[in-house]
């Protein structure tokens, strides 16, 4: 398992744009797949994007074109970009780890996970 510490969350206006971070400890990061998951206020956490061991992306489709994730296998830092901030992204967004070979949604696979950054969108 790794441990997970989530930033850059903060407030923002609508239209603006925010970069989260995924900062890992542990060993065999390269090895797994990562997520970013969000929980908006009195809504079930959901998937916003995952990158698999061998770099495959799938975004969810609500947030394709305005989000981008990317990891850094050296500095075992995980990313997510996203721009047009809307006030429905305001939400806590965790990341979360998969070890093995796994390129899922289901949260269920996903064994590690970070502690959550908010974002508030203002509209």
């Amino acid at each position: 398992r790794l441990d997970l510490v989530e930033s850059g969350g903060g407030s923002v206006e609508a239209g603006g744009s925010l970069t989260l971070s995924c900062a890992a400890s542990g060993s065999e990061y390269y090895g797994y797949s990562l997520a970013w998951f969000r929980r908006a206020p009195g809504k079930e956490r959901v998937g916003v994007a995952v990158i698999g061991s061998d770099l495959s992306i799938m975004y969810a489709e609500s947030m394709k074109g305005r989000v981008t994730v990317s990891r850094d296998n050296v500095k075992k830092i995980l990313y997510l970009q996203i721009n047009d901030l809307q006030a429905e992204d305001s939400a806590v967004y965790y990341c979360a780890a998969a070890s093995g070979l796994y390129f899922t949604w289901n949260q269920g696979l996903y064994d590690s996970w970070g502690q959550g950054t908010q974002v508030t969108v203002a509209s």
